[in-house]
């Protein structure tokens, strides 16, 4: 059986809101401030990504892909569900401290990352999706793609740190690694080769990174 990549994604992302609010209910976390906030950030991303697919999908995801490929990108992002487990649960695997003075601006912190991550993200896929819609064939290299040629995976990589930090341990951090080296960057390598096409990519390259502005 085959069935497009963005079903088993945008079905994964869509019941994370249940899962989280299971995971805190089986824990009885409702006090605890940290959980309600990751249930606040990373279940209204789930619902925004939802709404992006259906409104202005990407076309990565709409190939087709057999079942045992579904399971795998369950598998991965099912790492995320990492998170909330530790944050509800209060059992840590390899936890980093953060002093009970600066929690709160913490907490603040994490919450402005996710937002600034949203930004990123879904404004550079709507520009996407309508350049591609006003002009096929024709090589993005203006406004949320001047600077980095992946702007949509910076965006992600605040996303998912905004509410990862919130679990204040490593754990978490290293399944993100693992899905930005396994996933992500072959992503990102893929799409430059699949550019090279165009007669402009070398110039774009050479005054645009890869993933970070000015960085890498």
């Amino acid at each position: 059986m085959v069935l497009k990549q963005k079903y088993f994604i945008d079905i994964h992302k869509g019941i994370t809101p249940l899962v989280i609010v299971l995971i805190i209910s089986y824990f009885n976390a409702w006090s605890n401030i940290e959980a309600v906030v990751y249930l606040a950030l990373h279940g209204s991303y789930g619902i925004l990504w939802i709404t992006k697919s259906y409104l202005f999908p990407d076309k990565q995801w709409e190939k087709n892909a057999p079942i045992w490929y579904g399971i795998g990108i369950w598998l991965f992002l099912s790492l995320y569900w990492i998170s909330p487990y530790i944050i509800s649960s209060g059992v840590h695997f390899i936890p980093f401290h953060i002093g009970e003075s600066v929690n709160t601006i913490f907490i603040g912190f994490c919450i402005v990352l996710y937002i600034f991550g949203i930004f990123l993200h879904f404004t550079s896929d709507m520009q996407k999706y309508i350049s591609l819609k006003i002009n096929p064939g024709r090589l993005i290299t203006g406004h949320m793609f001047a600077r980095s040629r992946n702007t949509n995976y910076l965006g992600e990589l605040c996303i998912y740190l905004g509410f990862i930090l919130l679990a204040k341990d490593y754990f978490p951090l290293i399944g993100l690694s693992i899905i930005i080296v396994f996933i992500w960057i072959p992503n990102m390598i893929k799409k430059d080769k699949s550019l090279s096409r165009y007669s402009e990519f070398s110039d774009y390259k050479k005054k645009s990174k890869s993933f970070f502005p000015f960085i890498f």
